[in-house]
């Protein structure tokens, strides 16, 4: 018989997974041996420390990469490039901020155990198995402990019916993304021989097949997997429902984490494994891209929830993303990076406002509306000016105003589609974008207004507080969101120069 061949186990690539995955084991075993819950607040820092951990080592391997290269390990399945090590060092900033904001909300709804923050670590450290997989196989597992750490977190609520709901709907809908995802590497196993992404791209190069059935079959269901997972239109099914039923500092991780861990699947499969074949999906991802652009700006409009408003808003921002990836060019794939890094701290800023917001609900009222509506941020500046004008910059940045990072992370997508030579896409956009604004002014123009002759007064309300307080750490994260968004809009040539750069190591 032939001996089976082990692959060499190096620990440092799989090091910041290693880390998250011990951190949360850590607070699991904390929790279970103590006689009291420990407080939400430590949860929180070992987390945060957790995620400094995984920057620290992301800074060795970036220094590490621009001496040796990229390297892949364990037979080829893991990879260390300028891709991963960006990606990481993205899922452990929102990881940290994330943390920061659920852990008054923790507290506020009697929530102090160890799981939220134990899922939430073990969610990231799929993503980052899904940033590094140079394997099909490996970026499924990656997709899975993602996936099952979320349909968990979604449900964290469990006296809601809201959240319950939501769990069930995101348990469905991503069941049904995970079968295509698995039987579109099927397909591609069948068709190539290989699930390692650098294997399939050298089969297709030097293979002329007769027929390439199976194999464009293959990528359709792969392409179709991972939309579902980036609430691309016409698989956002549920997703606003999702969005609005779950807890909402979940919300906000979910929106930032699993969209980045979704596009660093897609960005990868399709721009390495697939680079070849952009002839036969760019079509498709630029049909993706259309829809999921027109769809979510102009559903928005219509919306009276502010979570399911910014869940569209979400999805038209996956629309701005798939413009980089049906660009099939290095400014497309950097633009897109760039797109994911400040959408993260963009979106991860406004539900942290809506999570300080919103009213005490779980505990008194189980049927009660699942988020907060537009009337009840109106006259926020009255009662809390700095949080609203936080909002402000948050929902403009969202909207592409100059001087904040939106409108350059719009501005790079929509100049790699010109220079691609895709005018008509990139005119599409910008009146996307024209249609989203008038979603993100409405609430501006809400919050600097006064209360209406009917509307209910927020003080008079229980559990809606007069002055919102803002707890250190959930303002420590705001005031970090807000730096990043403006930082990158003024001065956007460090981090684009870094995307850039990474790029180049694929």
């Amino acid at each position: 018989m032939t001996p089976l061949a082990i692959p060499e186990i190096v620990y440092w690539p799989i090091a910041p997974v290693l880390i998250l995955a011990g951190a949360a084991f850590l607070i699991l075993l904390v929790g279970s041996l103590v006689r009291r819950p420990m407080p939400a607040s430590w949860n929180a820092l070992v987390t945060v420390a957790a995620a400094a951990g995984c920057l620290f080592v992301a800074v060795g391997s970036w220094a590490r990469l621009a001496d040796e290269g990229p390297q892949r390990f364990f037979s080829g399945a893991v990879v260390v490039d300028g891709f991963s090590i960006f990606l990481t060092c993205l899922v452990a900033a929102s990881l940290a901020v994330a943390a920061l904001l659920a852990e008054p909300w923790l507290r506020r709804e009697g929530l102090e155990g160890p799981e939220f923050s134990a899922l939430a670590l073990l969610c990231a450290s799929g993503a980052l198995v899904m940033a590094q997989a140079n394997d099909l196989i490996v970026l499924f597992l990656g997709l899975e402990i993602l996936s099952i750490a979320l349909y968990v977190m979604a449900g964290f609520q469990v006296g809601r019916a809201a959240s319950r709901e939501a769990a069930m709907k995101y348990f469905v809908l991503g069941s049904f993304s995970s079968a295509i995802f698995l039987y579109g590497i099927a397909l591609v196993y069948g068709a190539t021989g290989s699930t390692q992404l650098h294997e399939i791209v050298g089969w297709i190069a030097g293979n002329v097949p007769t027929s390439r059935g199976v194999l464009l079959a293959g990528v359709a269901l792969l392409l179709a997997g991972l939309a579902f997972k980036v609430a691309a239109v016409p698989f956002h099914t549920w997703t606003p429902d999702v969005y609005q039923g779950a807890p909402t500092p979940v919300t906000g991780f979910m929106a930032a984490v699993a969209k980045a861990a979704g596009f660093a699947g897609l960005l990868r499969v399709f721009y390495v494994a697939f680079s070849t074949l952009r002839l036969d999906w760019q079509p498709v991802v630029l049909g993706l891209a259309v829809l999921t652009m027109v769809v979510g700006s102009v559903a928005a409009v219509v919306q009276e929830d502010v979570k399911r408003i910014l869940a569209y808003s979400s999805i038209a921002h996956a629309g701005y993303v798939l413009i980089g990836l049906q660009s099939a060019s290095p400014q497309g794939l950097s633009s897109a990076l760039f797109y994911l890094f400040v959408y993260a701290f963009m979106v991860l800023g406004s539900f942290g406002v809506v999570t300080l917001v919103e009213r005490v609900s779980s505990s008194t009222d189980p049927e009660a509306a699942p988020g907060p509506t537009i009337v009840d941020f109106r006259g926020l500046s009255g009662r809390r000016a700095g949080l609203a004008l936080a909002f402000t910059i948050f929902l403009l940045a969202q909207a592409g105003v100059p001087f904040t990072s939106g409108f350059l992370a719009k501005f790079y997508v929509i100049g790699a589609a010109v220079e691609a030579g895709f005018y008509a896409l990139a005119v599409l956009a910008m009146l996307s974008a024209a249609v989203a604004a008038f979603v993100y002014l409405r609430l501006v123009l809400s919050m600097y207004a006064g209360p209406g002759e009917h509307d209910p007064d927020p003080v008079a309300e229980p559990g809606a507080p007069g002055r919102i307080p803002i707890p250190l750490l959930a303002g420590v994260a705001l005031g970090l969101c807000l730096v990043i968004t403006m930082a990158a809009g003024i001065l956007p040539g460090p981090l684009l120069d870094w995307a850039r750069q990474a790029t180049l190591f694929v």
